[in-house]
């Protein structure tokens, strides 16, 4: 079975990152509830305060499509704006748990 990780980052004014977070969590709960996600969060980074951390797990590319595809139609309501973003997918043929 193949998975999808998103992985990405965003810079966020150090004083706006728990806002940025904050404003993030229905947007979180929405997508841990569509069909195909096993993992979505966005964290601080405990080294950074600038820095939140996007991570994602998904089923397939065509459940992170649709997901993608219902981004678009989303509101971004009242989250601060990033200073600038990465996000990456990676499709994944294999993994080992190391625990």
């Amino acid at each position: 079975m193949t998975y999808v990780i998103v992985q990405g980052m965003f810079v966020v004014e150090p004083g706006e990152r728990d806002r940025f977070i904050e404003a993030s969590i229905e947007g979180m709960r929405a997508s841990r509830a569509e069909a195909g996600c096993l993992e979505y969060v966005f964290a601080s980074d405990p080294l950074d305060p600038g820095r939140v951390v996007l991570s994602e797990r998904w089923e397939s590319m065509e459940l992170l499509q649709q997901h993608l595809n219902g981004q678009v139609s989303r509101p971004a309501g009242d989250r601060p704006k990033p200073r600038s973003a990465e996000i990456v997918i990676y499709d994944v043929a294999s993994a080992t748990k190391l625990i």
